[in-house]
């Protein structure tokens, strides 16, 4: 990352709309295709519209885009949205990899995609909710 894109907003630097959405595409897409992934695939509703669309318009306002998700749902409470779904560390862990993946596939900088899974590490980890 460069001096110039830490003035940015995340939302800004990955590329705006278009690049969420084939970020967000391709995790999706990763998830339904790749049998390590079974585990959080089970997880969703199919077909998976309504989660690639949450996903997108969560990560627009986290990023620092237009707060899409807030608007049309409220604070995104997402431990309290997650609690009905068994997450332990395989779902974690599924969920993370299932991510890099995407985002090495759609090209996200190497240091973007850094920056990225350190934060989305914390909140999978904070997302756990069921006993090992």
């Amino acid at each position: 990352m460069t001096e110039s894109s830490e003035s940015k907003t995340l939302y800004e630097v990955i590329g705006g709309a278009e690049k969420l959405r084939e970020l967000v595409d391709r995790f999706y897409d990763l998830m339904e295709l790749e049998p390590e992934f079974a585990g959080i695939h089970a997880l969703h509703p199919k077909p998976n519209d309504s989660s690639r669309e949450k996903l997108f318009m969560f990560l627009s306002g986290w990023m620092g885009g237009p707060d899409l998700f807030i608007e049309r749902y409220g604070h995104p409470r997402l431990r309290a949205r997650h609690l009905p779904f068994a997450i332990g560390t395989s779902e974690r862990d599924q969920w993370l990899r299932a991510m890099a993946w995407a985002m090495e596939d759609v090209g996200i900088d190497e240091g973007l995609r850094v920056r990225l899974m350190e934060s989305f590490y914390g909140t999978a980890d904070w997302m756990r909710n069921k006993p090992e």
